[in-house]
Protein backbone atom coordinates (compact mmCIF):
# COMPACT_ATOMS: atom_id res chain seq x y z
CA UNK A 1 0.00 0.00 0.00
CA UNK A 2 1.41 3.36 -1.03
CA UNK A 3 0.97 6.24 1.36
CA UNK A 4 -0.34 9.47 -0.03
CA UNK A 5 2.33 12.07 -0.16
CA UNK A 6 1.39 15.12 1.78
CA UNK A 7 1.49 18.25 -0.26
CA UNK A 8 2.94 21.29 1.45
CA UNK A 9 0.29 23.86 2.33
CA UNK A 10 0.34 27.01 0.32
CA UNK A 11 0.90 30.06 2.43
CA UNK A 12 -1.66 32.68 1.49
CA UNK A 13 0.04 36.02 1.15
CA UNK A 14 -1.85 38.90 2.75
CA UNK A 15 -2.97 41.72 0.49
CA UNK A 16 -1.06 44.98 0.49
CA UNK A 17 -1.96 47.33 3.33
CA UNK A 18 -3.10 50.79 2.27
CA UNK A 19 -5.15 53.42 4.10
CA UNK A 20 -8.24 52.49 2.05
CA UNK A 21 -7.73 48.77 2.73
CA UNK A 22 -7.45 49.43 6.48
CA UNK A 23 -10.65 51.47 6.34
CA UNK A 24 -12.44 48.67 4.50
CA UNK A 25 -11.20 46.09 7.00
CA UNK A 26 -12.37 48.27 9.91
CA UNK A 27 -15.80 48.94 8.39
CA UNK A 28 -16.33 45.26 7.64
CA UNK A 29 -15.33 44.37 11.21
CA UNK A 30 -17.67 46.99 12.70
CA UNK A 31 -20.47 45.76 10.47
CA UNK A 32 -20.22 42.36 12.14
CA UNK A 33 -19.17 43.26 15.70
CA UNK A 34 -19.54 46.10 18.14
CA UNK A 35 -16.08 47.14 19.26
CA UNK A 36 -14.14 49.43 21.53
CA UNK A 37 -11.49 51.72 20.09
CA UNK A 38 -8.64 49.72 21.58
CA UNK A 39 -10.07 46.42 20.33
CA UNK A 40 -10.36 47.72 16.76
CA UNK A 41 -6.79 49.05 17.04
CA UNK A 42 -5.63 45.54 18.01
CA UNK A 43 -7.53 43.95 15.11
CA UNK A 44 -6.03 46.36 12.56
CA UNK A 45 -2.53 46.07 14.02
CA UNK A 46 -2.69 42.28 13.70
CA UNK A 47 -3.46 42.69 10.00
CA UNK A 48 -0.60 45.15 9.58
CA UNK A 49 1.81 42.89 11.50
CA UNK A 50 0.79 39.90 9.38
CA UNK A 51 1.51 41.83 6.19
CA UNK A 52 4.82 43.13 7.61
CA UNK A 53 5.85 39.58 8.57
CA UNK A 54 5.50 38.44 4.95
CA UNK A 55 7.09 41.63 3.59
CA UNK A 56 10.07 42.43 5.84
CA UNK A 57 11.18 45.42 3.76
CA UNK A 58 7.83 47.13 4.37
CA UNK A 59 7.70 49.61 7.27
CA UNK A 60 4.64 49.24 9.47
CA UNK A 61 5.05 52.55 11.32
CA UNK A 62 3.20 54.38 8.53
CA UNK A 63 0.32 51.93 8.79
CA UNK A 64 0.16 52.46 12.57
CA UNK A 65 -0.25 56.19 11.93
CA UNK A 66 -3.02 55.43 9.40
CA UNK A 67 -4.77 53.30 12.03
CA UNK A 68 -4.67 56.10 14.61
CA UNK A 69 -6.03 58.58 12.09
CA UNK A 70 -8.77 56.13 11.11
CA UNK A 71 -9.75 55.58 14.76
CA UNK A 72 -10.04 59.33 15.34
CA UNK A 73 -12.29 59.64 12.28
CA UNK A 74 -14.45 56.70 13.37
CA UNK A 75 -14.88 58.18 16.86
CA UNK A 76 -15.82 61.55 15.36
CA UNK A 77 -18.38 59.88 13.08
CA UNK A 78 -19.84 57.86 15.96
CA UNK A 79 -18.82 54.43 14.64
CA UNK A 80 -16.77 53.89 17.80
CA UNK A 81 -18.00 54.88 21.26
CA UNK A 82 -16.28 53.21 24.20
CA UNK A 83 -18.95 54.37 26.65
CA UNK A 84 -21.78 52.87 24.61
CA UNK A 85 -19.79 49.68 24.01
CA UNK A 86 -19.02 49.24 27.73
CA UNK A 87 -22.61 49.94 28.74
CA UNK A 88 -24.00 47.34 26.32
CA UNK A 89 -21.41 44.74 27.33
CA UNK A 90 -22.02 45.23 31.06
CA UNK A 91 -25.80 44.86 30.56
CA UNK A 92 -25.33 41.69 28.53
CA UNK A 93 -22.82 40.15 30.94
CA UNK A 94 -24.98 40.92 33.99
CA UNK A 95 -28.02 39.43 32.24
CA UNK A 96 -25.96 36.33 31.43
CA UNK A 97 -25.02 35.86 35.10
CA UNK A 98 -21.34 36.78 34.80
CA UNK A 99 -19.37 37.85 37.87
CA UNK A 100 -18.00 41.35 38.37
CA UNK A 101 -14.47 39.93 38.15
CA UNK A 102 -15.27 38.31 34.80
CA UNK A 103 -16.89 41.48 33.45
CA UNK A 104 -13.98 43.64 34.58
CA UNK A 105 -11.42 41.29 33.05
CA UNK A 106 -13.19 41.06 29.69
CA UNK A 107 -13.70 44.80 29.35
CA UNK A 108 -10.14 45.59 30.43
CA UNK A 109 -8.97 43.31 27.60
CA UNK A 110 -10.96 45.50 25.23
CA UNK A 111 -9.34 48.69 26.53
CA UNK A 112 -12.07 50.00 28.84
CA UNK A 113 -10.70 51.55 32.06
CA UNK A 114 -11.58 49.99 35.41
CA UNK A 115 -13.18 53.15 36.80
CA UNK A 116 -15.74 53.26 34.02
CA UNK A 117 -16.49 49.56 34.48
CA UNK A 118 -17.13 49.91 38.22
CA UNK A 119 -19.40 52.93 37.60
CA UNK A 120 -21.41 50.95 35.07
CA UNK A 121 -21.72 48.01 37.47
CA UNK A 122 -23.05 50.41 40.13
CA UNK A 123 -25.53 51.89 37.63
CA UNK A 124 -26.72 48.37 36.78
CA UNK A 125 -27.21 47.79 40.53
CA UNK A 126 -25.04 44.71 40.27
CA UNK A 127 -25.92 42.21 43.02
CA UNK A 128 -23.32 39.41 43.31
CA UNK A 129 -25.74 37.05 45.07
CA UNK A 130 -28.52 37.47 42.49
CA UNK A 131 -26.03 37.12 39.65
CA UNK A 132 -24.46 34.00 41.16
CA UNK A 133 -27.93 32.55 41.74
CA UNK A 134 -28.80 33.18 38.09
CA UNK A 135 -25.53 31.52 37.05
CA UNK A 136 -26.23 28.49 39.29
CA UNK A 137 -29.76 28.17 37.86
CA UNK A 138 -28.44 28.35 34.32
CA UNK A 139 -25.79 25.67 35.01
CA UNK A 140 -28.09 23.50 37.14
CA UNK A 141 -25.70 23.49 40.09
CA UNK A 142 -25.93 24.10 43.83
CA UNK A 143 -29.54 24.56 44.96
CA UNK A 144 -30.76 23.77 41.43
CA UNK A 145 -29.22 20.29 41.42
CA UNK A 146 -31.25 17.24 42.42
CA UNK A 147 -31.44 17.04 46.24
CA UNK A 148 -29.78 13.61 46.45
CA UNK A 149 -26.76 14.86 44.43
CA UNK A 150 -26.16 18.20 46.18
CA UNK A 151 -23.83 17.03 48.93
CA UNK A 152 -21.94 14.72 46.58
CA UNK A 153 -21.35 17.54 44.06
CA UNK A 154 -20.79 20.37 46.55
CA UNK A 155 -17.03 20.67 45.88
CA UNK A 156 -17.54 20.53 42.12
CA UNK A 157 -20.24 23.22 42.28
CA UNK A 158 -18.05 25.37 44.51
CA UNK A 159 -15.20 25.11 42.00
CA UNK A 160 -17.50 26.03 39.14
CA UNK A 161 -18.75 29.14 40.93
CA UNK A 162 -15.28 30.18 42.05
CA UNK A 163 -13.82 29.77 38.55
CA UNK A 164 -16.69 31.87 37.23
CA UNK A 165 -15.28 34.71 39.36
CA UNK A 166 -17.63 34.80 42.34
CA UNK A 167 -16.08 35.39 45.77
CA UNK A 168 -15.96 32.69 48.45
CA UNK A 169 -18.68 34.18 50.69
CA UNK A 170 -21.12 34.50 47.79
CA UNK A 171 -20.39 30.91 46.75
CA UNK A 172 -21.04 29.67 50.31
CA UNK A 173 -24.34 31.59 50.39
CA UNK A 174 -25.43 30.12 47.06
CA UNK A 175 -24.58 26.55 48.07
CA UNK A 176 -26.52 26.89 51.34
CA UNK A 177 -29.50 28.60 49.65
CA UNK A 178 -32.76 26.64 49.52
CA UNK A 179 -34.99 27.02 46.51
Amino acid sequence: MIEDEQKPKKVRMPKKITPQRLKNIALYYLKRFDSSTDNLRQVLRRRVNDYAYHNPEWHKEDAYAWIESLLVDFERLGYLDDGRYAEIKVKNYVAAGKSARYITGKLKQKGIDEGRISCLLEEQEYDPFATALHFARKKGIGPFRAIEKREECRQKDMGTLLRAGFDYDTVQNILSYEV
